[in-house]
């Protein structure tokens, strides 16, 4: 009686252990299936390794006849896939693997000062209008919203703010026809303008802005085609938070003239002005991954270093290259903590602890400027500097080189396509 009992709690405690194990596995492996990526890049003669805190083994998926062709011997534009194993034989996920040559450029940590105007006007604020009727607001009974972008009214572009003005004033109290664009769509609606009691001007009920500028630091340009980066993040609007649609823009030059501390729960930031006699180039494009342009003049005698692929970005010891004072870019030691495999966070891909001495002394750790400081471990560049941890100002994120890499060498093909 008494063995029958011992065996029948020995087994319940068995399948409960088992139960918790395999919970455990289960609850891992879908964890690792979504911060492992479903792409990878290698380099011509590497194979695909990828570090984690658990061994994740890589087992090469046949292709048929092209399954002769010894892996590591693709050559750039070739791909194949590959099956991810937890501890090299528990499937979590296939990936695509994109065979690629190397790529050198040329780190930079240079501040700049930019310069952008808007595609269209970008509504930043609904406000209500004093009439005499009372308060009305005009564009939020026509449907319009923080972040819509007014493109036309009454069939004209508009392009500055003095444009919206002067279009709602002389419609002479009768309704305009607005044009937005909202996202990926593109609509008109119908605004019935009202005359102020304050100065008896027509108003549409919204504030409208059609630039921006600000001081950032340049990450690294491409030799080949001149294409230069910044930031590591889109330029976006202070009120709405939505990345400011390009018309065009400048990228010039820029003095750090004093840092303002961080501390926990105040970022510090770069104190800056433009210098306007130094013009680095035009801008081409505002992105998730940062700013891109094409330089005016290429830098002379400076090194190019390899481009890091996100699965070579290691935790471990690093360096930024950054401007903090007028002495100009200088490297500064850093611990690379985390590496996030994220594609929905493209500008998160490193958590970064700043160690150097003579950098937190100065600036208390990464500062409101930094963005797109370079960041290179093993001699090859793998990333900039993003975000700042407001309540750990010695911290913050960082974005993968290749991230960045990709919009640039997509513009650099459009750019010598031009050119021939």
């Amino acid at each position: 009686m008494y063995i029958k009992m011992f065996f029948s709690k020995l087994f319940r405690r068995i399948a409960a252990l088992l139960f918790v194990l395999l919970t455990g596995i289960f609850t891992l492996i879908a964890t690792l299936y979504g911060s492992l990526p479903d792409s990878f890049s290698v380099q011509e003669g590497q194979l695909l390794t990828v570090q984690k805190i658990l061994p994740i083994g890589v087992a090469y998926a046949p292709e048929g006849v092209a399954a002769s062709k010894p892996f590591s011997g693709r050559l750039a534009g070739e791909y194949y896939s590959v099956d991810l194993k937890l501890l090299g034989f528990i499937p979590i996920k296939s990936a695509k693997v994109s065979v690629v040559g190397k790529s050198y450029v040329v780190p930079l940590g240079t501040p700049f000062g930019i310069k952008i105007f808007t595609d269209g006007v970008l509504v930043v604020g609904i406000t209500g209008v004093d009439t005499q009727n009372g308060t009305e607001n005009p564009a939020k009974k026509a449907g319009i919203k923080l972040g819509d972008v007014i493109v036309q009214i009454d069939g004209k572009n508009v392009t500055v703010n003095e444009d919206i003005a002067a279009a709602i004033e002389k419609s002479n109290g009768k309704a305009v026809k607005v044009t937005l664009r909202r996202k990926n769509m593109t609509f008109t609606v119908e605004l019935q303008p009202v005359k102020s009691q304050i100065d008896h001007k027509y108003k549409a009920g919204m504030w409208v802005r059609d630039s921006s500028a600000g001081i950032g630091t340049l990450a690294f340009y491409c030799p080949g085609t001149g294409i230069v980066t910044g930031l590591g993040h889109a330029i976006c609007d202070v009120d709405t938070g939505d990345v400011l649609p390009l018309s065009s823009g400048d990228l010039v030059g820029a003095q750090i003239t004093g840092v303002t501390k961080g501390q926990s729960g105040i970022p510090g930031e770069l104190r800056g002005r433009f210098v306007e006699t130094v013009y680095y180039g035009a801008l081409l494009a505002n992105g998730d991954t940062g700013v891109y342009g094409r330089l005016k003049d290429t830098p002379q005698n400076q090194d190019a270093v390899e481009v890091a692929m996100k699965q070579q970005v290691k935790q471990g010891s690093a360096q930024i290259l950054a401007t903090v004072d007028e002495n100009g870019p200088a490297w500064y030691d850093c611990v690379i903590e985390k590496v996030h495999f994220n594609d929905e966070s493209p500008t998160q891909n490193m958590v970064i602890h700043m160690t150097d001495p003579t950098l937190l002394e100065k600036t208390g750790g990464i500062v409101q400027g930094m963005s797109g400081s370079p960041v290179l471990q093993n001699g090859l560049l793998v990333g900039a500097v993003t975000h700042v941890f407001v309540n750990d100002s010695t911290r913050g994120y960082g974005i993968f080189a290749e991230n960045m890499l990709a919009t640039a060498k997509g513009l650099g093909e459009e750019v010598l396509q031009k050119a021939g």
